[in-house]
């Protein structure tokens, strides 16, 4: 049949199996979205507020569903609004096909009204994108995007379409999404010497990252867990991926991790890196990390093997199927002297937090209560990110939604609406303080008007939490434009977006105005006063290895 570059790009889209999109229309995308509206009852747009908002939901959509996140917007500012999201996704690997329309072809690279070079901008930023300027490759792009998305390590890829092209006609065929190949890349000698340095372990240390959670391996990795007797720790990213009610489970590794996971992995004799990266945040120092142990290494990115830290073993592809045959390679064994040391430590080291005013900690293990661990929780950056990785007991893989790799603020909001509108019969809680909220909280009128119940905790301590926690334990307090008292009534803001909002105050108020926001029908945000000098121990100072964590006991 006989199609517009505009009816192609919604066929396609269909053919991948989309049901939701979310994003901005504007003069160069018209005839998109023209395509679009006859098309309603089979594709749910969600217009956001900003093209930010569009972004930060498709990427909250696909953490949540495990499938591809759409997002769309017209050219120039439009486009360029998608970045931070297209960045967000890019640094946590989450698959997202980002659509964007230029101006017609012949007025490319003349400065043409809202003509920007997004495929330029995007490159550093994209597994890979496209530049669609004849309808004759317009369906094969658009198809080799989902699939490029979702393969080996996924990620963002930008198709930018010229607005002639969504004009023209050519004749169009319906086809089968793409099979999605292996990135298996290991022999089976690489699966006996990383067995070997296991087998031959007396103290082995299991670090968890977010590649266990996007490959689904969850289960495999529990089993592992179980055959070695190994206790396990957790990247920001990876939460989820091991129950952290689990006796062998640690806590999360890294600047803000558990004294048990930092020390443990320090004196550990194997370390098994699974789907993490060794990020700075996790490693700190790196020439002195887990330099007691030898470093089994699997992940699906080549590029990652020795890039941060060297392994003395390592195995490239998906975790789960890796796991699946290195696991009988493996020797089951009881480290008891090993696992009683480590539990002594969660013991001795346990976290902690003022039990007598009203923290973010407290309001994050009453909200754990009242949703038995169950719920989605997206989070923006900062403290309140830390606390919520901290307190919150997430048993499941996909439940938490959080930009770890670029540290977006004003993430939050539009990922949960994203997630929510992904999955609708689970809670989705957004835990933000108030410098991220600020940033979007224009989002809030998408949530109210399509009645997307989310629920905004703002954990509002009138200042930019982490970065004034740095400047107290490293800047002699000198809180340069950190603190932001001023008038803003986030109540009043959250009514007068079409929001039911609530403010607590005190301990005393956390239970019952969380029950109320849990049996609300629609969007709700909750202003929660905590004080200002709050912070989040433990802690690793800057450039110093992990074994070195402090808390408030330590100053």
């Amino acid at each position: 049949m006989v199609l517009t570059g505009a009816e192609i790009i919604i066929e396609v889209l269909k053919e991948q199996g989309v049901d939701t999109i979310f994003g901005y229309p504007g003069g160069a995308i018209l005839n998109v979205y023209d395509a679009l509206y006859k098309h309603s009852d089979e594709i749910r747009h969600v217009l956001t507020s900003h093209e930010q908002g569009a972004s930060h939901a498709a990427d909250g959509y696909a953490r949540a569903t495990g499938k591809v996140g759409v997002c769309m917007a017209t050219s120039g500012p439009g486009a360029t609004n998608l970045v931070t999201g297209i960045a967000t996704a890019f640094m946590d690997s989450v698959p997202m096909v980002a659509i964007t329309c230029n101006v017609n072809l012949p007025l490319l690279g003349k400065d043409t009204f809202q003509e920007v070079d997004i495929a330029g901008i995007t490159l550093p930023v994209t597994k890979h994108n496209y530049i669609v300027k004849d309808i004759k490759n317009l369906a094969t792009k658009l198809r080799r995007a989902f699939e490029i998305a979702q393969s080996g390590r996924p990620g963002p890829v930008l198709v930018d379409v010229t607005k002639d092209v969504t004009a023209d006609k050519i004749d169009y065929k319906r086809e089968k999404p793409a099979e999605l190949k292996s990135s298996c890349r290991y022999t089976e000698d690489d699966l006996k010497e990383a067995a070997r340095y296991i087998n031959q372990s007396k103290k082995p240390f299991i670090y968890v990252g977010g590649g266990a959670v996007i490959s689904g391996a969850s289960k495999e990795v529990k089993e592992f867990a179980r055959k070695i007797d190994s206790p396990v720790c957790d990247t920001l990213m990876g939460k989820g991926a091991f129950d952290c009610t689990d006796p062998l489970y640690t806590g999360m590794i890294g600047m803000h991790g558990t004294k048990a996971s930092d020390k443990g992995v320090s004196e550990c004799d194997c370390l098994i890196a699974m789907g993490a990266r060794f990020s700075d945040r996790v490693t700190g120092n790196a020439r002195k990390f887990a330099s007691h142990a030898k470093i089994v290494h699997i992940d699906i990115d080549l590029a990652e093997i020795n890039k941060n830290v060297r392994s003395n073993a390592s195995v490239v592809g998906d975790l789960k199927e890796i796991l699946g045959k290195l696991t009988p390679l493996v020797e089951k064994k009881e480290h008891k002297e090993w696992i009683s040391y480590i539990q002594g430590m969660k013991k001795e080291f346990p976290l902690f937090y003022d039990k007598k005013k009203l923290t973010c900690p407290y309001v994050v293990e009453v909200l754990d209560k009242l949703t038995k661990s169950d719920a989605i929780i997206t989070t923006d950056v900062g403290q309140h990110q830390m606390w919520t990785a901290q307190y919150y007991r997430f048993r499941h893989p996909r439940q938490f939604i959080t930009s770890g790799g670029l540290g977006t603020m004003g993430y939050g909001l539009g990922a949960a609406i994203g997630a929510k509108v992904g999955c609708p019969d689970r809670e989705v809680i957004n835990i933000g303080g108030d410098g991220c909220f600020r940033m979007n909280l224009n989002e809030l009128a998408t949530a109210s008007r399509y009645d997307i119940k989310v629920i905004d905790i703002i954990i509002n301590n009138s200042v930019l939490g982490m970065v004034r926690q740095w400047q107290s334990l490293f800047y002699g307090k000198r809180y340069s434009q950190t603190v932001l008292t001023d008038k803003v009534d986030y109540v009043k803001v959250a009514e007068g977006l079409g929001c039911k909002a609530y403010r607590i105050t005190k301990k005393s108020e956390v239970e019952e105005v969380l029950k109320k926001a849990l049996n609300a029908k629609g969007p709700v945000v909750i202003d929660c006063v905590i004080d200002s000098d709050d912070s989040v121990y433990p802690m690793v100072p800057p450039g110093k290895p992990i074994s070195e964590a402090f808390d408030e006991r330590d100053l």
